[in-house]
């Protein structure tokens, strides 16, 4: 099955970078926005997230304009990338000017991967300016970045979840509006074609037989016949999606709520109480077209459900 065209490079004002330890498992993905700034907005859907800056993207505060958006590995610890995201940009001359320093405004989001690799070696300042250096037009996908340590399928006791990582996807609408997303896809639930129905990802007993959370949770599963219920936090979601066109600060809210749908289209279950899905919505501002907000929603969904497929065929290749 081939993966999906495109990825939220070709949003015009966006670019992105991977930094990753290979020993540790572990990574950092960053979604620059150029000097310019992009409006943002964020959705978290998930009861166990690990976020920054997310108060100050709630219509009606202050900042509007976001310089970049972190995505990372390493749990609570994985928040010190955005450090280094900062005082890269700062050096870059982007952020607030607020007289005497320029502020940049770097939101961001971590999912839990220390059991896979060395809990030890974690994303930090150095990793986070690592991949804005490495920021660029077009991006892997697969295991780098904040997907390095990501797997799905973590409900059946007994069973070895099965590897995931990062994936992108975009659409151009024909007013010329491209519209993209990034997700490193870390669930707990397991991970199906949006299209086919196809499961791209799920748990496997040790001789290698698949088994679906989802028959476990409706009563009709292969043995073993019960729930490993993982602490909480120790999964999660996290992604971005971008348009060129220019958006207020309520309606990229919305349109990070909305794309949570490309989620419940393709990992089930999702928002779980040991996920913390996080989406973070762009407008770079950089076309003029307008487009129908609600089309403009729909596809939003549509590249995310696109995105997390790749995650998963990309790791597969």
């Amino acid at each position: 099955m081939n993966p999906y065209p495109g990825d939220i490079t070709r949003v015009h004002g966006i670019r992105v970078g991977h930094a990753q330890s290979v020993s540790g498992k572990t990574g950092v993905t960053v979604v620059l926005c150029r000097k310019e700034g992009a409006t943002g907005g964020v959705s978290v859907r998930g009861a166990a997230p690990g976020t920054r800056e997310t108060d100050l993207l709630r219509p009606g505060n202050l900042v509007e304009n976001v310089n970049a958006v972190v995505l990372s590995g390493g749990s609570a610890f994985g928040l010190d990338a955005a450090g280094g995201v900062m005082r890269y940009l700062e050096q870059m001359d982007c952020g607030m000017d607020m007289g005497v320093a320029r502020v940049p405004i770097v939101p961001a989001a971590v999912l839990y991967d220390l059991n896979v690799g060395d809990p030890h070696i974690r994303p930090d300042a150095a990793m986070g300016r690592a991949a804005c250096m490495a920021a660029g037009k077009g991006m892997q996908q697969g295991k780098v970045g904040a997907g390095t340590g990501a797997t799905v399928g973590k409900l059946v006791p007994g069973s070895v979840p099965q590897e995931s990582g990062v994936g992108s996807a975009s659409i151009t609408l024909p007013e010329g509006v491209t519209v993209g997303a990034v997700v490193a896809v870390n669930a707990v639930g397991d991970v199906y074609h949006p299209e086919t129905g196809e499961v791209l990802g799920c748990a496997h007993m040790p001789d290698g037989t698949g088994v679906l959370a989802e028959g476990l949770l409706y009563g009709h599963a292969p043995v073993p016949q019960q729930i490993r219920i993982p602490a909480p936090g120790s999964n999660t979601t996290i992604g971005v999606v971008a348009v060129d066109c220019k958006l207020t600060k309520e309606q990229a809210n919305r349109l990070a709520d909305v794309a949570h749908d490309g989620l419940a289209r393709t990992i089930r279950p999702v928002h779980t109480q040991m996920d913390g899905d996080t989406l973070f919505a762009l407008a770079t501002g950089r076309t003029d077209a307008e487009v129908n907000f609600v089309k403009l929603c729909a596809a939003a969904a549509e590249v995310t459900a696109r995105a997390i497929a790749n995650a998963l065929l990309y790791t597969k290749a």
